[in-house]
Parts: C-alpha cells; sequence; structure tokens
C-alpha cells in the first residue's frame, strides 16, 4: 500500500480512508450529469484538525484535493479528477453553537442547510439562503458554490448570510476570514473564497448569520394561459417598487413534470405557465404589496390567481417547485440543467429564444427558474443513449449562455462554473480578466492542486464555438 495512503489512515483512521473501486466509483458525478471521474481515494475527516493534517499530508505528496459535500452541485464542481483525493465531509456535520445575541450559528461545513433553519426557526430566526436541494445540501457546498435559492430575489445569497470562516489552504495552512461583525477589514478574502468552488480554499468551520423570520406572509400561486404574459408580469411586479421574497415561474413542460411528481398541487394540464409570489413582512405592507400584485397580474390577462390558504399548503407549493428537476425523470431518461441570467425585462425575448433553440436542436427544453432576478434554469431533455442528442444538448446550453451574455447577463447565477461551463467564461471574460483570475489562484494555490481543472480554462486554450 502507498506511503501516502497509510499516512492518511493514521490521520483519520482506517475506516474513513476509501480505495476500493466499487466506493471509489460512488463518488465519480455529481449533479451534473454528462461527466464523470473517479478518484484515486476519499478521504472522511472527523474534525477540522484531521482536514487540515489531510491537506498538509495530500501536498507534501503532491496529489489534488477535491472537497465534496452532498454532492448536489449541477455544474460539476465536485468531480474529481483521476489523480485527486476526494474530501467528504459527511462526518463534520455538526451545528456547534448558537449565538442568539449576536445572531450567529457556527456549523460544519458538512451541516445540511436546511437542519440550520430548523435549529433555530422555533425561536423566530432563519437561514435565509434556500437551494431547490436545501434537503441534501451541505453549508460547504454552499460556501464553495455562492448557493442561493428562491429567497434570494429579498434575502440574498450565500455570501451575503456567511461572516467568518476557518478555511484550509493548499499547503495545510489553516485560516480565519472575516469576522463576527461581518464587515471585511481591509481587502474582502472571505468574499473571493465565497463561490472560489473549492479551488482557493476549503472551508471547515463556518459562522451563519440569523434572520429574523417575518411576521407576515402570503403565497400566490398566478396562473397564465401565455408564457409572454406571465414573463411581462414579473417586469411590472419589480418595477412597481415591490420585492417579493421569491418569484418563481415553470412553464407547460415543467408543470407536466411537477405534477406527476410526489407533491401535485393540482395545476390545469394545458396551463402555460405559473407565477409562485411569496410576499413577507409586517401585514399592512404586505396586503398592500399583495393588492398591487393581483392588480398587476390582472392587466397581463391571468387566468386565476390562488392563494395559500394555510401553511400546509404553501408548504406543499414549495415543495412541488422545489422538487422540478428531479420530476424531470418522470418526463425524460435524462436533462441537464443550465443556469444564465439575464435582465429581467427581457425575459419574454430570452423565453422566446429558448424555444426557438429547442426547435433548432430538435429537443424539449423546460423552464423552471427564479424569474424575479432573471436568474433561467432551462432543464435540457434528452436521452443518454443516443451520443447525437447528447451532443445536440450541450450546443444548445452553450447557445443559451452566449445568448444570456450578449444581452448584458451572465453565465451563472448560482450552479457555477464547474467544468459544466469552462469553454463559456470566454463568452463573458477577456483573456485579460481571465488571466487576473489565474493570478489570485495561484497566490492561494500555487501549484494548481485545489479542485483542479474547474472554474478557469486553461490559459491560451481557444474554443471553435459560434453561437447561433
Amino acid at each position: 500500500m502507498a506511503d501516502w495512503i497509510s499516512g492518511l489512515e493514521a490521520i483519520v483512521g482506517r475506516p474513513y480512508v476509501l480505495t476500493h473501486p466499487k466506493a471509489l466509483k460512488t463518488y465519480a458525478q455529481d449533479g451534473y450529469t454528462l461527466s464523470a471521474g473517479i478518484p484515486r481515494a476519499v478521504v472522511l475527516p472527523g474534525n477540522a484538525e484531521e482536514a487540515r493534517r489531510a491537506v498538509q499530508h495530500l501536498h507534501h505528496h503532491g496529489i489534488p484535493v477535491v472537497a465534496r459535500g452532498a454532492g448536489t452541485s449541477l455544474s460539476g464542481g465536485a468531480i474529481p479528477t483521476p489523480d485527486a483525493v476526494v474530501m467528504h465531509f459527511s462526518r463534520m456535520r455538526t451545528i456547534h453553537h448558537i449565538d442568539w445575541e449576536n445572531r450567529i450559528v457556527q456549523v460544519d461545513p458538512g451541516v445540511v442547510n436546511a437542519e440550520v433553519s430548523r435549529a433555530i426557526e422555533p425561536h423566530g430566526y432563519f437561514y435565509a439562503p434556500d437551494p431547490s436541494s436545501q434537503q441534501a445540501c451541505t453549508i460547504g457546498g454552499n460556501f464553495a458554490e455562492n448557493s442561493g435559492g428562491p429567497h434570494c430575489l429579498k434575502y440574498g445569497v450565500t455570501v451575503n448570510h456567511i461572516v467568518m470562516a476557518d478555511v484550509i489552504l493548499a499547503n495545510g495552512d489553516l485560516v480565519r476570514v472575516g469576522n463576527l461583525a461581518g464587515d471585511p477589514e481591509g481587502l474582502d478574502w472571505l468574499g473571493a473564497l465565497v463561490g472560489s468552488e473549492g479551488t482557493l480554499g476549503i472551508a471547515v468551520q463556518l459562522w451563519l448569520r440569523m434572520t429574523a423570520s417575518p411576521k407576515h406572509s402570503r403565497t400566490l400561486a398566478a396562473l397564465f394561459d401565455e408564457v409572454s404574459e406571465a414573463s411581462r408580469a414579473v417586469s411590472d411586479v419589480i418595477s412597481a417598487g415591490i420585492v417579493p421574497a421569491a418569484l418563481e415561474m415553470m412553464d407547460h413542460l415543467a408543470v407536466q413534470a411537477v405534477e406527476r411528481g410526489a407533491y401535485p398541487v393540482g395545476y390545469p394540464p394545458d396551463l402555460a405557465a405559473v407565477l409562485l409570489i411569496e410576499l413577507d413582512g409586517d401585514p399592512l405592507t404586505v396586503e398592500a404589496d399583495v393588492n398591487a400584485v393581483m392588480e398587476i397580474m390582472a392587466h397581463h390577462r391571468v387566468r386565476q390567481i390562488r392563494e395559500a390558504q394555510s401553511v400546509a399548503e404553501r408548504q406543499l407549493w414549495w415543495a412541488n417547485r422545489k422538487t422540478a428537476f428531479g420530476a424531470m425523470g418522470l418526463i425524460s431518461p435524462n436533462y441537464y440543467v443550465q443556469d444564465g441570467v439575464i435582465p429581467r425585462h427581457l425575459l419574454p425575448d430570452a423565453l422566446a429564444f429558448i424555444d426557438d433553440t429547442a426547435h433548432r436542436y430538435d429537443i424539449r427544453i423546460a423552464n423552471v427558474f427564479h424569474a424575479g432576478d432573471g436568474n433561467l434554469h432551462p432543464l435540457l431533455l434528452y436521452n443518454g443513449s443516443d451520443s447525437r442528442e447528447v451532443e445536440r444538448v450541450q450546443e444548445a446550453g452553450l447557445d443559451i449562455l452566449a445568448y444570456c451574455v450578449k444581452q448584458g447577463g451572465s453565465i451563472t447565477g448560482e450552479h457555477g462554473i464547474g467544468l459544466e461551463k469552462l469553454d463559456a467564461m470566454r463568452f463573458q471574460f477577456s483573456e485579460a480578466e481571465l488571466a487576473a483570475h489565474n493570478a489570485l489562484k495561484r497566490v492561494f494555490d500555487p501549484d494548481g492542486r485545489l479542485n483542479p481543472g474547474k472554474l478557469l480554462p486553461t490559459p491560451g486554450r481557444c474554443i471553435d464555438y459560434r453561437p447561433f
């Protein structure tokens, strides 16, 4: 057995170093279905010190490290290269301390997102970032991807809710970034690390901001016969000065899927689109916002507006929406989800472009997305056994990202770059800007051993791609 393997076993214990081919195969993929890679080994540290020593040990042997949480990444961020060791944080899942006075929660990276809110909700607080995978995804993964969710429209994404973190650098050094006050001191290193996809450092302890639960909330479902009318209504809600806690949209194909899923709500089968709108705050403000939203919907030929009549019904509606990605398996063998961002007022044009893209590539595309902030999630449906269809799906995805950038948007809102969008980075960034990104990477990880091959395209790499 290699010395570096026995060294890892000495640090974390023999049961927590996996080397059997069948065990390694379970770490070959994350939520991104178009690529895979089997690691050399998997190490499961039990605490921050074990994780630090393991990284230091692997650095000494020149072995790359890929940090992994629940594996829900949709851009291939947790897929290892064949020479890498996966560091899996499933054993580090303790909520260590809740500071009620300063509204701070200290957690391990393996703590599941939804567990944080469950721990503090009885006392009138919640943890705001709520990815659709929040019942499974972990805080460490959220840190790496700067995860969002439906309620980020009003409350912000992960970077707005992590105030401090202990991070292991590539050489095994442990550093603390940020502070409990939540204000950067000098350069904002915490801001640089959040969303860096594990390429600059690995978070092993995190301090999260608690948010006071709103005094009142109301949830509406607006049903439309035309996608264009629903998307125009979104822009009018925001332009009216209303900031919903969440403003989500599903189109006809997405509704077909979720209504076959575990949480059907009874949407009509011929529905073109549904807007799920949540408004919260003090009761008088919420009442005024609900009335204003209903008036705006009426101007856009809404078929029907429903209001959740109980907490249970509200939870059902959100479960329906948040399980939409998984529900695609009920209407397609495989799916590939995109994550582009466009200016909100261009939603009608963007959805028309996506529809045209589906026709040009002879594929089906469902749309489930955060309409309030223009974060699109086209779900490109395909059969993985048809290699030509897989190629068409990948080309269609690049088309959509190129379109988003051309319209003044971005290639990602919350899913990250990972492996998926390496080629698309050049749609958005110049060679000089990419060089600056690489320079920052070299400061933190001069040998390129943290999550290699992710986020940044290889310098000088060119692709032959001409969008639409």
